[in-house]
């Protein structure tokens, strides 16, 4: 079976991640599509995190009736800060059966360079890039790339939690089921 990894902080998950999610399993070769819950990004201040188990929580409830998808939380139990070429390893390791590729954005992939040892990770596994605005690829590091034009929208989860955070609706801009849970836990007040 041939995974799609699909890291994020998910800090909330939003419908933007879905979209890009959905497209690129019905566009792609892709099989399954794995949301990774990341503890700690090692290229991301940690402070404003919902704990891990609340945001795998989260991702949980956005896709539970999808199939194809599936919320992992092989990173907590790894080393922190997590680095995908450790979890990749772990996984190779795990699943030895199974085909794994990596999903990104443009800009991701442009700060590849700054990843631990991105050299064996682009030799290694095959990435799925879905295009942002102003995030051009024009170096490629040797990877084994696909491009994908996905729906894209204007929401992030930082303005997700500062929303919350003012007092304002996040409805439908994360499942309901999602908006009911943070609402209900007063997250990111």
């Amino acid at each position: 079976m041939h995974i799609g990894l699909y890291f994020g902080s998910f800090n909330p998950i939003h419908v933007g991640h879905l979209i890009v999610a959905n497209h690129i399993v019905e566009h792609s070769e892709i099989d399954k599509l794995w949301f990774v819950v990341s503890p700690h990004n090692p290229l991301k201040d940690s402070h404003s995190l919902l704990n891990e188990y609340d945001r795998l929580h989260l991702v949980r409830l956005a896709i539970e009736e999808n199939p194809k998808f599936r919320a992992s939380n092989i990173e907590f139990s790894l080393a922190k800060p997590s680095y995908t070429v450790d979890t990749l390893t772990y996984l190779a390791e795990k699943f030895p059966l199974e085909r794994f590729s990596v999903i990104m954005g443009s800009d991701s992939f442009q700060n590849i360079h700054r990843w631990k040892n991105y050299e064996f990770l682009v030799k290694n596994y095959s990435i799925i890039i879905y295009k942002r605005p102003g995030f051009e690829i024009t170096e490629t590091h040797g990877a084994d790339l696909t491009i994908m034009e996905a729906p894209l929208l204007e929401i992030s989860s930082t303005y997700i939690r500062n929303e919350v955070k003012n007092k304002r609706s996040i409805r439908y801009l994360v499942p309901e089921k999602v908006c009911d849970y943070i609402e209900e836990s007063n997250y990111f007040k």
